[in-house]
């Protein structure tokens, strides 16, 4: 028993007390150590991450749960998805650590001692870059800087990161900006020049005088402020950008195309489903995060009638509350439109946590609760049977589909057709030969019942909305005789 505490024992045991006492001091050590996710450190296949052109960052991942709150293969799941972000990012996983306790360390989220374990561990896979699966307070970064001797980065940080190297129209840049200065806010380090003061009275020259005396303003509050004008500029100019989507969402409303706004968890297929519906050529990306720009692609349903397919932006658990602040305006297409299809990567070990943390953003965007929805589990071509038969049973009016060989995209367009809102007004009328282009919007726009073609012109019944039935009124001609 050499080099471990004799806390559990007692001088006076012997026999089955001893054997008990170091019973429990092994179940103690086993809770304490770290514990290795088993493949991150074996990921060879970087290629789709070399797009930065830089070399790649080496990294360790680190993790905490509580058996209270979590379990391991919950912890080990979340650690996953953090090195598919990481690689995302442009790094090089090449550890992954789990500790089991109450709750993170105050002052080095996992700990002094477990601190020093993680700074060997560092040093022996030679990794310059500690990321953390949890939102760090600027001390404990620190420390753990201080204790590794690498940089520490977390995992809203990270999330930040990949965000920016996506952001392609001048709103994302915006708002990936804006959410980047405010997590950067309040984690500003000063040390050195930074806390250095500016000089006040006679030595700040002839104007200084009276009232101006003093230690003066730290180099860092200057940068505060100057990170608090930028944040104040950037919310004008996101809020400057609005007329221009509400000139495209104007188009739309004019003749009430009906709009399909799809949602889901990052990498779950959204773009590729539309794709598939829509015939488009959207950006597909085996990646986290591949689209963050808005995009509308128009479709027809069976009967002829035009609607949008609104593509969004992908969440993830424990999205940082910064972006869905900065893209809330992105996802008030989500709140205006007449059916919410969600996404689901039906081959992913737990789909339904993905489910839960969609609807977790969905709960945060005004309208989205009144909004009629569809479940739809894709990628059903990677599923084995048995995930089949359980998600039919959790799930029954779910669609399982496949974007990649079509499998079930027709029944879920079917669907999301029937769900459309119908025009309400029904008009009969017989309009000339030379309204073909009004007739045209009426079969785009609206629900063609009838069309006759007369002498004089044609005899249309169709139901359609209330300023497609004016111009067609404006436009009708008595029948003959």
């Amino acid at each position: 028993m050499h080099g471990r505490s004799q806390v559990l024992l007692d001088q006076g045991q012997s026999g089955p007390e001893e054997g008990e006492a170091d019973e429990a001091w092994q179940e103690r050590e086993r809770r304490n150590q770290f514990k290795h996710v088993e493949g991150l450190g074996e990921l060879e296949d970087v290629s789709e991450v070399e797009y930065r052109k830089v070399r790649l960052e080496r990294v360790v991942l680190v993790g905490v749960y509580s058996s209270a709150s979590s379990s391991l293969e919950t912890a080990e799941e979340s650690l996953r998805e953090l090195a598919a972000l990481a690689q995302t990012a442009g790094a090089e996983v090449l550890d992954g650590l789990l500790q089991q306790r109450d709750k993170p360390d105050p002052a080095t989220y996992i700990g002094s001692g477990k601190a020093r374990q993680l700074a060997d561990v560092v040093a022996s896979q030679e990794a310059d870059t500690i990321i953390v699966d949890d939102d760090l307070q600027p001390s404990q970064r620190r420390a753990l800087e201080d204790a590794t001797k690498v940089k520490v980065v977390d995992r809203t940080a990270l999330i930040l990161d990949i965000f920016a190297q996506h952001a392609s129209s001048r709103e994302g840049k915006a708002q990936v900006e804006l959410a980047q200065l405010e997590y950067m806010l309040p984690r500003l380090r000063g040390w050195g020049g930074s806390l250095s003061r500016q000089a006040g009275g006679q030595a700040a020259g002839q104007s200084g005088g009276i009232g101006s005396r003093g230690p003066g303003e730290t180099k860092i509050e200057t940068d505060r402020r100057v990170i608090r004008h930028r944040i104040s500029r950037l919310k004008r100019q996101i809020k400057q950008m609005a007329p221009a989507r509400e000139v495209k969402r104007g188009s739309r409303r004019r003749y009430e195309l009906p709009t399909v706004a799809v949602v889901g968890y990052t990498n779950a297929g959204k773009s590729s489903l539309i794709n598939r519906m829509t015939g488009s050529k959207e950006l597909v990306e085996n990646a986290l995060f591949a689209t963050l720009d808005t995009a509308v692609r128009r479709a027809r349903a069976r009967d002829g009638r035009l609607y949008a397919l609104v593509d969004t932006v992908g969440f993830v658990r424990r999205l940082p509350t910064q972006l869905v602040e900065a893209f809330k305006s992105t996802l008030e297409e989500v709140g205006q439109a007449d059916v919410i299809v969600h996404v689901v990567d039906g081959s992913h070990p737990d789909p339904f946590s993905q489910i839960e943390a969609v609807d977790k953003v969905l709960a945060t965007i005004p309208g989205a609760e009144g909004i009629a929805r569809v479940l739809v589990f894709n990628k059903a071509d990677l599923m084995d049977p048995s995930t089949r038969q359980r998600i039919g049973r959790l799930e029954p009016d779910a669609f399982l589909v496949s974007a990649g060989t079509g499998e079930g995209v027709e029944a879920l367009s079917e669907r999301v057709e029937a769900m459309l809102p119908k025009p309400h007004v029904r008009v009969e009328a017989r309009l000339p030969y030379a309204s073909g282009s009004l007739l045209s919007r009426v079969r785009q726009y609206g629900k063609v019942l009838s069309v006759s073609y007369r002498g004089d012109g044609v005899d249309l019944v169709a139901d359609v909305d209330d300023r497609l039935a004016a111009q067609i009124m404006s436009q009708a001609i008595e029948p003959d005789g």
